[in-house]
């Protein structure tokens, strides 16, 4: 299951990527457009919100946010926490908005098309896949085997 799943999503990010450099958009990766979208509609977020927000861990946000500072697609500015930095979208990222949001448009209407081909609505299946496992944990459902049960359990390395 994770195989393919990995595989979809290498396939696709793949392909948004260079559709990306066909439209002069090279260095910007699909993973940045949950987080601009985020802040496009929130305002400037910290980034623990942020992370929220997208659906991601605070570290995968923090290294997210980091490569789109090195590109000058954000700005990072201290919070009312000394811990705490607030993301804002740079002067560079407004200029790419209309790009940014035609594209969006495309790459929903792509998806809706490969999900009209499905027998089963991508995304509906995605969700609720998340809320099954927000549920009960694949470490638990896999504990729970028989296969597992038959497993001995041993010591780690050391």
């Amino acid at each position: 299951m994770g195989t393919l799943l990995r595989h979809v999503l290498e396939l696709t990010e793949a392909d948004v990527s260079a559709f990306f450099e066909d439209i002069g958009l090279g260095d910007y990766r699909p993973r940045f457009t949950p987080f601009v979208r985020a802040i496009v509609t929130h305002g400037p977020l910290p980034i623990r919100d942020l992370a929220v927000e997208v659906g991601v861990t605070h570290s995968a946000a923090s290294q997210t946010i980091a490569q789109m500072a090195r590109q000058d697609l954000v700005s990072l500015r201290p919070g009312t926490d000394a811990r705490q930095r607030i993301v804002s979208l740079t002067e560079k990222t407004r200029r790419l908005m209309p790009t940014l949001e035609a594209e969006w448009a495309a790459t929903s209407a792509a998806a809706e098309q490969l999900e009209a081909e499905l027998p089963y609505p991508l995304r509906e299946v995605l969700v609720a896949a998340v809320e099954a496992l927000e549920r009960k944990p694949l470490r638990e459902r896999i504990a729970e085997t028989d296969a597992a049960l038959k497993l001995e359990r041993r010591p780690g390395p050391g």
